[in-house]
């Protein structure tokens, strides 16, 4: 027994111990210092100590203080800071300003050995590059000097790719191997090549980087998220650096990558809120179907536990982002939305868009009252009777007309001799229904174009769809004069334009 107690002592002080991370910085007056932990994107304060006489200790095992391995950095008044690695182990690093840096000596941490040493590498082997490449810069490229100048910053690369695999084969255990693996761009091979020496398929160095640009991440570590690189490499990958930004491309490939994380890791949690925010912040027309993707599959699906993989999220903030997917879904490019039957100004004849037989079907909500309404609605009667009607476009508009709206909506109609389809639903409608709805549902209407509001989220108006010959959308959220611009493109019209860009508009 006594053993035993012994061991446990023995255990929980090196825990202790090796939970501390200790600078010794000469000549630095005393001053407060911050410890920095890079976390996605960004650098965030992990905890403040005091420097005395030029050294600072911060103990990791503290409660509320507990830190996760990564890459950290100690920031010094003036904005100064340098990286060094924490991984569960005791760090104690002297140096000097003012190159921090190049003056550093690992005291203690295996990982910091190296880390540094590299560090100390690429800064060297960067400087002198980079003089070579300002001299470069003033020579012609037919210059002799050139030449010399170019290979020998090509065996600076390569002196710098070698040690890192050396350090890599080195160091297979450490997290400072799969720091360095990370930052590293993976190997494209020979492209294959028919029996006549020539290539088969002239994208496919761009298709192999693309298929294996993971290779270097382990994706079953989290640390690699607290490093100053895995967020960059998910940026550049999901960007239009590497990928077409259209919805359906980054759909499948954000499927592809998601699919291989372990759905309760913090990588899986940091990557899939990264596309989805990223998409519903986009201002690239479309791009709501990634978000409604991301959420169908990933936050309102369940596991095999019987839950949302999603599992940091609060229940009310899930259910208010799947009751958003569930509106979005029919209301994204590619899908056709429900159906809309309501009555025309004569408050007695049913219409609804599916029976128009057009190459090209405009959606229009509008409200009389709403004052961009009152100058857009106008505008999408000219481009029509000018233009979009001969070309088989037609415009179905349902504008808002319960209570007093309803004379006011019938009022602009005729006063701005709106000549296409429009419907509303009508104060006596709305009345009628609300008593008893089964009056006209399902035998005239539905109760979704009832509640057309909801069902196409109209919260603001003018909102426009537009929709292709078999009412699938094709694009949405148009200025007028950006509808012109569309359909013109979409049916090769190269005549002048009708209706002049107004910024107003694009604000809508």
């Amino acid at each position: 027994m006594k053993s035993i107690i012994t061991i446990l002592i023995l255990l929980l002080s090196f825990s202790g111990i090796a939970q501390k991370i200790k600078f010794k910085l000469s000549g630095q007056k005393d001053t407060t210092v911050f410890l920095v932990k890079y976390n996605g994107k960004g650098m965030f304060y992990a905890d403040t100590a005091d420097l005395k006489n030029g050294v600072v200790e911060f103990n990791t095992t503290l409660k509320g203080k507990e830190q996760k391995p990564g890459v950290f950095a100690l920031l010094l008044p003036g904005q100064k800071y340098f990286d060094f690695i924490f991984n569960n182990e005791e760090v104690y690093i002297e140096t000097k300003g003012p190159d921090y840096v190049n003056n550093m000596v690992v005291k203690k941490s295996e990982e910091n050995k190296v880390f540094i040493d590299y560090v100390k590498f690429i800064s060297g082997q960067r400087n002198k590059a980079a003089e070579l490449g300002k001299k470069r810069e003033t020579l012609k490229k037919d210059d002799p000097e050139y030449k010399k100048l170019s290979e020998e910053i090509e065996v600076i690369s390569q002196s710098v790719e070698q040690y890192q695999l050396d350090l890599v084969k080195n160091n297979p255990t450490k997290f400072v191997s799969k720091l360095v693996k990370m930052s590293m761009d993976v190997k494209i091979p020979e492209a294959p090549r028919d029996s006549k020496g020539a290539i088969i398929d002239s994208n496919f160095a761009y298709k192999y980087y693309r298929d294996h640009y993971f290779d270097n991440i382990d994706l079953k570590d989290d640390r690699v998220l607290n490093t100053p690189i895995f967020h960059n490499k998910l940026d550049e990958f999901f960007g239009k650096k590497m990928l077409i930004q259209h919805p359906d491309t980054l759909v499948k490939y954000g499927y592809w990558f998601l699919d291989q994380l372990d759905q309760k890791s913090e990588l899986f949690k940091y990557s899939l809120t990264y596309i989805t925010s990223t998409a519903e912040k986009s201002n690239i027309m479309g791009m709501d179907k990634v978000f409604v993707r991301m959420g169908q599959r990933y936050y309102c699906a369940k596991n095999l536990e019987g839950k949302s993989p999603a599992y940091w999220m609060a229940e009310d903030k899930l259910a208010d982002l799947c009751e958003k997917v569930e509106t979005q879904k029919n209301l994204v490019q590619g899908v056709v939305p429900p159906n809309v039957i309501l009555r025309d100004t004569t408050d007695t004849k049913w219409m609804d868009y599916y029976s128009i037989k057009a190459d090209y079907t405009i959606l229009y909500f509008w409200d009389p009252e709403c004052g961009h309404c009152k100058t857009s609605t106008p505008k999408l009667q000219k481009l029509y009777a000018e233009k979009l009607k001969a070309r088989n476009v037609e415009v179905f508009a349902v504008g808002k007309a319960i209570g007093e709206d309803f004379e006011k909506w019938k009022k602009f109609i005729v006063k701005n001799n709106l000549t296409f389809v429009n419907v509303a639903l009508t104060d006596r409608l709305y009345r009628e229904a609300q008593e008893d709805a089964r009056k006209f549902v399902p035998k005239y209407t539905t109760i979704q174009s009832l509640n057309y509001q909801e069902t196409f989220d109209i919260f603001s108006t003018p909102r426009v769809f537009v929709l292709d010959k078999d009412k699938k959308i094709i694009a949405k959220q148009l200025s007028i004069a950006q509808l012109e611009d569309f359909l013109d493109r979409l049916q090769n019209y190269k005549g002048p334009k009708i209706i002049e860009p107004d910024p107003e508009d694009e604000k809508h």
